[in-house]
């Protein structure tokens, strides 16, 4: 017993260890963009009016954000018809695929008005992406993981979020200190490098991806023939589960997400252009909050498996207002 137990832990972390790549790849791909808006809207955008168009790659940024939840309505639906693995893969060369596109596009002085059209093109379809990716990642690992220590387990999915913004950080910084800020800021330069690092990450995740086994609960729903045969519909028209679709994303995810992203992007916006500190500083203050911050997904999803997920989500929320 001792044995199988040792060796179904040991499972469970090459799984978790398997997703957890990929999916911190699909989050640098994400975030990337936003590090680099201010540079993107010089490139994509008509010269004349800095501000309208920071705003305007804001809004294109904001647009992957919005079609999120579509890509894990869509990526989920066919997680339940055709399993957890196949939309991992197709997920993650999605995203890669649309990530290196975006720094091969040319810049507003060599194709005008398409130029921003095919960032936003591109950028949509990296929310649809995330959207499936995060959520799979989640429930394939909660699917292989021992009932007692789900909460702990897939703990290790939500640090991909932080250690993706660290790792976009990372290369944008490596680059930028290696390239005078003429190399870097012009329309063939070096901002364009994280986004053509991309296809060599999601290379390196897809391999370790297809040595994946599918999800055991998955399996078993399949060949008892007992899979969901309209998940959108059983979602959304069956009362309880609505109740719980709304449940979800207005009373646990909501609250989290406002905290998330105003420490995350607009805490960068405002260390830059009200404290007047400088791009690296910044950058690197922000590094360091993350470094401190990430061990603490592990802490409250160990944490939740005995207290139950309830008050930790409440406590966080309480800690987020102060």
């Amino acid at each position: 017993l001792h044995m199988t137990t040792r060796t179904n832990t040991n499972g469970v972390w090459k799984i978790i260890a398997a997703s957890s790549t990929g999916t911190l790849i699909e989050w640098y791909d994400f975030y990337i963009f936003g590090m680099l808006a201010k540079t993107i809207s010089t490139q994509f955008f008509p010269e004349g009016n800095a501000t309208a168009a920071l705003l305007s790659t804001l809004a294109i940024f904001a647009a992957g954000f919005i079609i999120r939840p579509f890509g894990a309505l869509v990526f989920g639906r066919l997680g339940d018809l055709i399993g957890r693995k196949s939309t991992f893969l197709l997920t993650l060369v999605l995203m890669g695929t649309s990530t290196f596109l975006i720094g091969c596009i040319p810049g507003y002085k060599a194709i005008g008005i398409a130029a921003p059209l095919l960032v936003l093109l591109l950028r949509l379809l990296q929310g649809l992406a995330l959207g499936g990716e995060y959520g799979g990642a989640a429930t394939y690992v909660a699917e292989h993981a021992p009932v007692n220590r789900r909460g702990y387990y897939t703990s290790w999915i939500q640090t991909t979020a932080t250690l993706g913004l660290f790792l976009a950080l990372g290369v944008i910084l490596v680059v930028k200190r290696n390239l005078t800020d003429v190399q870097f800021n012009a329309e063939w330069g070096g901002w364009r490098y994280p986004f053509w690092l991309s296809i060599l990450l999601v290379i390196v995740s897809i391999y370790i991806r297809l040595k994946m086994e599918e999800s055991p609960m998955f399996s078993k729903l399949k060949l008892a023939g007992t899979t969901s045969k309209n998940p959108l519909k059983e979602s959304f028209q069956h009362k309880p589960n609505f109740k719980m679709v709304l449940l979800a994303l207005f009373g646990a995810v909501m609250g989290q997400g406002v905290i998330w992203y105003t420490g995350q992007f607009y805490a960068q916006s405002f260390l830059e252009t009200k404290c007047s500190i400088q791009f690296e500083q910044s950058r690197t203050i922000m590094l360091w909050a993350i470094a401190f911050g990430t061990p603490f997904f592990l802490l409250f999803g160990w944490l939740s498996d005995k207290w139950g997920r309830k008050w930790i989500m409440l406590l966080g929320m309480l800690l987020g207002v102060i």
